[in-house]
């Protein structure tokens, strides 16, 4: 068996196309030999019927037939390949069999077998093997390289070697099997399909260890991330406790200094209080001095006595005029007392704020802000300014979707006012109303100074002034240098700090309407439990200069959803 495998070489039996053992071999009238797919498909492919060896061109394409000498050929040399000793090396047969295979028939000591049958599906010593060099019997079976577990290693059907792998089936198979049973099939041999999944294997491996290096990179990375943290975290913590505590002294000194200037107030309107009194009380000592001369004078019946003891008793001591007295000590503390508790608001609120983002770095709120952002923002609607509505000192874009205050008074000149249209207030309507759902909308404010932007009733007064209220029918914010208050209350602040970009989001169903910065994400403000009876439109009022420079426009913009 050994020497009939080496007079046949595995280049002999290779498809010139595929380059692999042939699969239904085929002959061209020409003498060269291919698979029977391969040379179908070849010519499947070029308008001429040749010979993709010779190039010797055919009248009419030969129907072939596999060749079963080849065929058979094929199918002793894979399984010669597998089985001779010379073609196996001890690598596969280690790969195969899985390590040193010991013999069947020693019962003590097993010795190592050195020859394995196909027939009795048991591997031989030396000794044990003699037998099978001596009996007649014995001499016909099929020897080959000892196989451990070979019981595994023989098709059950065929008694022979599993020698080759059906991928159709992904089954293994021995020669007999492909002739009968896998004839169409892609079969390769257990070598060929051994080398490819070891080929495939070294890939893997390569890209396991790649990934590995990667993370072992990434961890080496984030540690460093996580100590430059800890780094900037604990200067982080210095420096604000330094600026805190640096605020807090200054605020026990404002508070040291407030309590004396409060006493100094207090000590200066005593002062003034005793001095006042104490010029009372020398009035009064005096004035009831002069009641007494004036009694004594009459007393006097003698006429000339009297003319000459009091020649003028209508003359009064000098004394203050009372009106003209009053103590301002206490109305100067009040003063102080209400510019402090100002003062005290404002920070309160500055300190409510730096709580507020203090809490967003620590439970996420801002993640959370953008996420209600960005459900808000899938109910935009288009917006366009009606300039029927429009102050005569506004000017609109083309498109409707820019307004700016832009006219001097002097220049306003209407004989005939649009009914609809404002008079007191810089504003103008969106040209839709709304109702019964929610919408959304976003406008930019740039670096105006002064603005107010919200929602409007269609009857919202036009002529004149808007009382404030809550059944006003406007429901907007205004902004003024660096706060946001509400026309309801203009007196109370609610934001602070410069807003480019805001939304206004309108549950009318929910009653409620609400203000976001969408650069940061933040809620401005929100009127709630509002009662909505008539469509809502968008409402933006530019305002004027009165406070500086206030030319730039309020312009409606699409909405891009926040990531």
């Amino acid at each position: 068996m050994a020497s009939g495998s080496s007079l046949l070489s595995e280049e002999q039996l290779l498809c010139p196309i595929c380059l692999d053992v042939f699969k239904r071999p085929v002959s061209t009238p020409c003498g060269h030999n291919f698979c029977m797919s391969c040379i179908s498909t070849y010519w499947d492919d070029i308008p001429a019927t040749q010979c993709p060896v010779c190039k010797e061109t055919f009248e009419r394409r030969p129907d072939l037939k596999v060749n079963t000498f080849i065929s058979e050929l094929t199918s002793q040399f894979m399984s010669l390949q597998v089985t001779d000793a010379h073609i196996w090396s001890p690598d596969q047969q280690q790969a195969l069999g899985g390590g040193a295979v010991l013999c069947d028939i020693c019962t003590d000591t097993q010795r190592e077998a050195v020859r394995s049958c196909l027939e009795c599906l048991t591997s031989y010593c030396d000794v044990h093997l003699e037998p099978h060099h001596r009996a007649a019997g014995l001499k016909r079976h099929t020897l080959v390289e000892p196989i451990v577990s070979l019981e595994d290693k023989i098709c059950k059907d065929h008694t022979r070697l599993l020698t080759m792998l059906c991928r159709n089936d992904g089954a293994l198979v021995c020669d007999v099997c492909v002739r009968l049973s896998h004839v169409s099939h892609d079969v390769v041999s257990v070598k060929r399909f051994y080398e490819e999944r070891m080929a495939l294997l070294g890939n893997t491996e390569a890209k396991v260890q790649q990934m590995i290096q990667e993370r072992l990179q990434k961890v080496r990375d984030m540690k460093v991330t996580v100590e430059q943290s800890k780094a900037e975290t604990r200067d982080v913590i210095a420096d604000s406790a330094r600026d805190l505590a640096t605020l807090i002294s200054e605020i026990q000194k404002s508070r040291t200094e407030l309590v004396k200037a409060f006493e100094e107030k207090q000590k200066a309107a005593e002062e003034e209080a005793a001095g006042l009194i104490s010029g009372i009380e020398r009035e009064i000592t005096e004035l009831q001095e002069t009641t007494m001369k004036l009694r004594e004078l009459k007393q006097t019946k003698d006429p000339l006595s009297f003319l000459q003891s009091s020649p003028n008793p209508s003359i009064l001591p000098h004394t203050m005029d009372l009106s003209t007295i009053s103590l301002n000590g206490q109305a100067e503390i009040r003063r102080m007392q209400k510019a402090l508790s100002d003062s005290v608001s404002h920070l309160r609120m500055l300190v409510n704020k730096m709580s507020s983002d203090t809490q967003k770095v620590s439970d996420g709120t801002e993640a959370s802000n953008n996420a209600t952002l960005r459900f808000m923002q899938q109910y935009k609607v288009d917006v366009e300014l009606d300039p029927d509505t429009a102050h005569p000192l506004l000017i609109l874009s083309d498109d409707r979707k820019r307004v700016q205050y832009g006219m001097s008074l002097g220049s306003w000149v209407n004989p005939n006012p649009n009914p609809n249209m404002f008079t007191e207030h810089l504003a103008v309507l969106g040209k839709r109303g709304f109702s019964s759902r929610r919408f959304y909308f976003e406008v930019f404010v740039g670096g105006k100074i002064e603005w107010c932007l919200g929602v409007a009733t269609a009857s919202l007064q036009r002529k004149g002034p808007v009382a404030p209220g809550p059944h006003c029918g406007l429901w907007c914010i205004c902004f003024l240098n660096d706060r946001c208050v509400t026309f309801s209350s203009p007196n109370v602040p609610v934001h602070f700090g410069k807003v480019e970009r805001v939304g206004v989001f309108v549950d009318y169903d929910g009653g409620q309407i609400s203000f976001y910065d969408v650069q940061t994400g933040t809620l401005i403000y929100s009127f709630t439990e509002c009662v909505f009876t008539e469509e809502l439109h968008p409402y933006l009022n530019p305002c004027d200069n009165e406070y500086g420079s206030n030319f730039g426009p309020m312009i409606v913009v699409p909405v891009v959803r926040t990531d």
